[in-house]
């Protein structure tokens, strides 16, 4: 099992920058130019406690999907998506968001383990860590670029 911890600043209140990590709008954002589709199970633009979302992408030559499911939720302080159904071992990803003086501090959490395949387990011990890794920092620029300027009234109004 494998450990990514990062943390992030972004200079916006711990409520705006909450409901922008769980706004279904940015993942799909995120996912658009990557060769990767994302799709979720909510009734709202907003993902909630037992609610699923579902990554289909394409590593190692192979299609992988993973369907998550939110298992925590205490808004606006945290929520953890964990893997119900796909191809890693295990995943469990936690965000944690405090406010402090000049804004909010994410600390992502994950745990996760390597594709159940022969193929994946060779090249996710080298990959899969980095991937999550830049998947993780870019959908906090992401974040950063809505919750730091106007942009962000568009998608939470």
């Amino acid at each position: 099992m494998s450990k990514i911890h990062i943390t992030t600043f972004i200079a916006a209140p711990v409520e705006r920058v909450f409901d922008l990590s769980r706004h279904l709008a940015l993942y799909k954002f995120l996912f658009q130019n990557r060769n990767e589709k994302f799709s979720a199970a909510t009734g709202s633009n907003l993902i909630a406690k037992n609610e699923t979302m579902s990554i289909n992408v394409k590593h190692a030559g192979k299609t992988r999907v993973s369907l998550l499911k939110i298992t925590e939720f205490m808004k606006p302080l945290a929520f953890t998506e964990e893997q119900v159904k796909g191809d890693l071992e295990n995943f469990k990803h936690e965000h944690h968001f405090r406010q402090i003086e000049n804004g909010t501090i994410i600390i992502d959490i994950l745990d996760f383990g390597r594709p159940r395949d022969l193929i994946g387990k060779l090249l996710g011990k080298v990959y899969l860590k980095k991937y999550l890794e830049q998947l993780v920092l870019k959908r906090n620029e992401v974040i950063r670029s809505y919750a730091e300027t106007e942009k962000w009234r568009a998608v939470l109004s």
